[in-house]
């Protein structure tokens, strides 16, 4: 594949992860990532099939409490770049790309554990007053991320998958167990810091409830999503009804006045 169309997926992939942590801008759109790898490489209408098909794959799947999950955006860069490149069926491209977002999954626990010394170097500048210090070192954090997508998307399409394989197979036990116990850890900091700024206490009840029914009676995130929705609709009406009651009775003795 020529350099040029390498580094091209490459910054678009590392574009594509920079916007999912920071603006937002066309955030878990991969089909977009897609087309436009599609665009640079003179074939967008593969790109859209490509695109399309990493895009159901990716649905119903959140990163919820700063959890890591596949990098899809990777895997669509990839999987285009590929598909167009070599003219074969798209499944294998797919294959290839699937592969890469799992090596996301790692490149995101590095970043955001190399960002925490960022953030953390940053409050020391913030309390001794350096505050040109604290935004230099702060723009190390969107780096990080840009390169932990571009970076894997530069080698496996500069060199193949074998080297990623090669890379992910290389690393030591005790680094990849460190990588797969932050990950278990990042989803529990963040739902407790979720529940935190939560009216938690005054809704603790149905928080017992939610437990239950996914701790004991073992079911999916769906139905008890729609369980949540059912309360907090019966919640709303109630409250709905009781602020009429209270707006009218007022309504009453002012006229009566």
């Amino acid at each position: 594949m020529a350099i040029g169309f390498v580094i091209a997926a490459a910054v678009i992939a590392g574009l594509q992860y920079l916007d999912n942590y920071g603006p937002q801008i066309i955030t878990d759109n991969y089909m977009f990532y897609a087309v436009l790898v599609g665009a640079v490489m003179g074939d967008p209408k593969t790109a859209l099939i490509v695109g399309a098909s990493i895009q159901l794959m990716s649905l119903g799947v959140a990163a919820i409490g700063g959890s890591s999950v596949p990098n899809y955006g990777m895997a669509a860069v990839v999987a285009t770049a590929l598909t167009i490149h070599t003219g074969q069926d798209m499944s294998v491209g797919i294959a290839v790309g699937i592969a890469a977002g799992a090596l996301g999954v790692q490149m995101d626990v590095i970043a955001k554990i190399l960002n925490g010394f960022v953030v953390r170097k940053a409050q020391k500048y913030c309390m001794e007053n350096k505050f040109k210090k604290m935004e230099r070192i702060l723009y190390l954090g969107p780096v990080l991320f840009f390169l932990s997508a571009a970076l894997p998307t530069l080698i496996i399409l500069a060199f193949g998958e074998n080297v990623t394989d090669f890379i992910v197979n290389s690393m030591p036990k005790w680094f990849t167990g460190g990588l797969t116990i932050a990950c278990g850890m990042l989803p529990v900091i963040g739902i407790g810091m979720l529940l935190t700024y939560m009216p938690t206490k005054k809704y603790i009840g149905f928080v017992a409830i939610g437990f239950v029914l996914v701790a004991y009676m073992n079911l999916s995130v769906l139905p008890v999503a729609i369980v949540g929705a059912a309360v907090a609709y019966e919640y709303y009406k109630r409250q709905a009804v009781s602020t009429t009651e209270t707006v009218s009775v007022e309504g009453g003795f002012d006229e009566d006045e």
